[in-house]
């Protein structure tokens, strides 16, 4: 006979050997993450972006380049990619949209813009993909998930 106990993952069987609440199976996941040596620092572009911003010469970009540093939390750059590197890509994409030409203060700074490019191009392909849903195409699957309920 099983029986429903809101504090426990899974339904109460008689038997005491698989009675676990959620607080012990939280407890052991930070130990297993501890035996693991689980490290995740996430470091964020923002630092870099204020120095490199006055560096280039673009000051009046920031609201800009803040904001599209953070959409790109909205990808997984942030785990990709070097923070300095989405920093250069955000401001990259700014000087693009400003019509700003920095190519001599990128080329000083000798950074891969093989990769800078990338950066940019997966910002800007977000903002393209995320342009094509419009209120119609949600609607229309809000409309099919009442259906099904």
């Amino acid at each position: 006979m099983t029986d429903y106990d809101p504090r426990l993952v899974a339904p109460t069987y008689s038997d005491d050997k698989y009675r676990y609440e959620i607080k012990d199976i939280l407890e052991m996941e930070m130990k297993i993450l501890e035996a693991l040596n689980y490290y995740l620092v996430v470091f964020h572009p923002y630092r870099a972006l204020s120095q490199l911003l006055q560096d280039a010469g673009m000051g009046d970009a920031t609201q800009m380049t803040w904001g599209l540093i953070n959409d790109s939390y909205k990808m997984d750059l942030i785990l990709i990619y070097p923070p300095h590197t989405i920093a250069l890509a955000c401001i990259y994409v700014a000087s693009m949209l400003r019509d700003k030409d920095n190519t001599a203060w990128f080329e000083q700074l000798r950074v891969d813009m093989n990769m800078v490019e990338k950066v940019a191009t997966e910002i800007l392909d977000f903002y393209d993909n995320h342009n094509t849903i419009t209120d119609e195409k949600v609607n229309a699957a809000m409309q099919k998930l009442t259906m099904r309920t």
